[in-house]
């Protein structure tokens, strides 16, 4: 599990994951040896998974994005599936899902062609039978995992 004074340094680095852990350490109250500390910690828990940049789609030719449902005749949450997934690039995230589709998966290609070329893999996987695409016009918004989003730790003691 994790502390407020984790959450409040988690909702920190989603915020902006290059501050320095002097500043990590003066937002959550705490020395810049006890922040990394604490986030060494996390990383070694798995808490904290990667340490990325978020990139506009668009601006590096991946603008249409789809959701793809598969339908399949046989279970797909096993490695074969996985592993054929994997190998398909344009193909961001995949999920086992519950209900009439067996996965869900995110794709990111340039062009409707070049979505139409990535459902003719999909298809081209053992066992799917079917999909159903659903393509983005415009997102809102997308939010990182909720932490808490606490700035300071809160005081529990009474």
């Amino acid at each position: 599990m994790v502390d407020d004074i984790d959450r409040a340094l988690l909702a920190q680095l989603q915020a902006d994951a290059t501050q320095s852990y002097a500043a990590l350490g003066r937002a959550v109250e705490l020395s810049a040896g006890s922040a990394h500390d604490r986030v060494r910690k996390l990383r070694e828990r798995g808490v904290i998974q990667r340490t990325t940049v978020d990139v506009d789609p668009a601006m590096v030719d991946r603008g249409l994005l789809a959701f793809v449902m598969l339908q399949a005749d046989a279970w797909m949450g096993d490695p074969p599936t996985r592993t054929a997934l994997e190998a398909i690039p344009e193909i961001q995230e995949a999920h086992v899902i519950a209900g009439t589709a067996s996965l869900l998966v995110k794709v990111r290609t340039p062009t409707p062609e070049q979505l139409q070329a990535v459902l003719r893999r999909i298809f081209d996987i053992d066992g799917v039978t079917g999909t159903q695409t659903i393509v983005v016009l415009e997102t809102f918004f997308e939010r990182p995992v909720d932490v808490g989003d606490r700035t300071r730790p809160q005081d529990t003691s009474s």
